[in-house]
């Protein structure tokens, strides 16, 4: 039997990945507790697992493989919010006008409902780029796609986003 990687060899291996972990669960998830919860259950993960990592050539892409499933698992649980910021903090423009207020924040709880319409990859694309602001590098180096597919991806959600909007719109009017 395999004797298990103590503590000394596991922190120096995979401790200083901490901050690039921490930082693809953040642009994936865009909520610092939560990337820092991420982080938390992966290095645990890590550890129950640690009679197996010796086998493991790339601690950071593994680690960082890891990290970015665990984000995905989230979306698809649905125990995220699809939005953490607050309406406000969403790059729509304001008015100080009361009615215009109101109106906006219906806009929002809208185009919110809409996103949670879409598929977690798409979801995972709009929140990077449109939400985030996040460049075709970043995500790509945080989901691991390529320019091409997360561009056909973001491209898909904005028509849905469009699309199921308007339909939302139409019927209330």
């Amino acid at each position: 039997m395999r004797e298990l990687m103590n503590a000394s060899e596991f922190k120096q291996r995979f401790l200083p990945l901490n901050v690039k972990l921490y930082k693809v669960a953040y642009l994936l998830l865009g909520n610092e507790d939560d990337a820092k919860d991420v982080v938390q259950d992966a290095y645990l993960k890590l550890w129950n697992k640690r009679d197996t990592l010796t086998n493991i050539d790339n601690d950071q892409g593994y680690c960082t493989t890891l990290v970015r499933n665990m984000c995905l698992d989230r979306y698809r649980a649905a125990s995220l919010s699809i939005v953490d910021k607050p309406p406000e903090e969403l790059p729509l423009a304001s008015n100080d006008n009361a009615s215009s207020s109101v109106e906006l924040r219906q806009t929002e709880q809208l185009l919110n409902q809409c996103l949670a319409r879409l598929p977690a990859q798409q979801q995972q694309m709009v929140r990077l780029r449109d939400i985030n602001g996040c460049s075709m590098q970043e995500i790509e180096k945080a989901t691991g796609l390529t320019a091409v597919n997360a561009r056909v991806l973001l491209s898909r959600a904005r028509k849905s986003l469009r699309t199921h909007f308007q339909s939302i719109q139409n019927h209330e009017q």
